[in-house]
């Protein structure tokens, strides 16, 4: 008899959780690349503050996009590592379980790490990023991402250069979300119409259901393979 589906998502993330406040591991090494790529385009910029200002949702993005794939990378290849992803497989556990449960303990690492970048992105760009609509665009596009990026880590982690292949593969796949949340959080950032950033906040919706429907498909397949 299969463990109930919402059980099995509490466990894994309980677990994942467990694991990261007794190794502090995947965190501290998103949240240090964060700060130091933040840092590097603050200082490379830091002599046109107009463009500083104007370049702040693609310095978001770009931050909040390769540190995810970092965390990624890195949380599935301690699952292999440590043999939970056989453990998982032959246990009699369903397997969007195992999806749902790896992409809510993704998100919440991801979210966490942006939670750190906001005040400081905030104060080194004089731009205030505290506001309602932006934070639903982080979210949204947060998750669209993760959905991918947890599907497409479970099929790179078996391979050898699975640091280089999962952005390689990732990145053109996750290219609507990565647009539209850029687009939407410079659309408020700029101060434009609700219409002008409403559209994109529809879209990430949209998409962000499209990755959920076909990663819940496919999983089961390419956690087998």
């Amino acid at each position: 008899m299969k463990t109930p589906f919402l059980h099995t998502v509490v466990t894994i993330v309980r677990k994942d959780l467990r694991a990261e406040l007794r190794s502090r591991e995947l965190v501290s090494s998103m949240g240090l690349f964060a700060l130091l790529s933040i840092l590097i385009f603050s200082f490379a910029l830091e002599l046109d503050r107009v463009a500083r200002e104007e370049a702040v949702s693609g310095v978001l993005w770009v931050t909040v996009v390769f540190a995810s794939i970092l965390g990624l990378n890195r949380s599935l290849a301690m699952e292999r590592d440590q043999g939970n992803l056989e453990a998982m497989l032959v246990a009699p556990i369903d397997r969007a379980g195992i999806l749902f449960g790896k992409l809510v303990g993704n998100l919440i690492f991801v979210l966490l790490v942006a939670a750190v970048m906001l005040p400081i992105m905030t104060v080194l760009y004089n731009k205030t990023l505290f506001q309602p609509w932006l934070l639903v665009i982080l979210l949204l596009g947060i998750l669209g991402f993760s959905t991918v990026g947890t599907l497409l880590a479970t099929m790179t982690v078996q391979t050898r250069s699975r640091e280089s292949l999962l952005p390689i593969v990732m990145l053109p796949i996750a290219l609507p979300v990565i647009l539209a949340a850029v687009r939407g959080t410079t659309a408020i950032l700029t101060g434009a119409r609700e219409a002008e950033w409403m559209i994109w906040l529809q879209i990430l919706v949209a998409v962000d259901g499209i990755y959920l429907l076909l990663c819940y498909l496919l999983f089961e397949y390419i956690i087998e393979d």
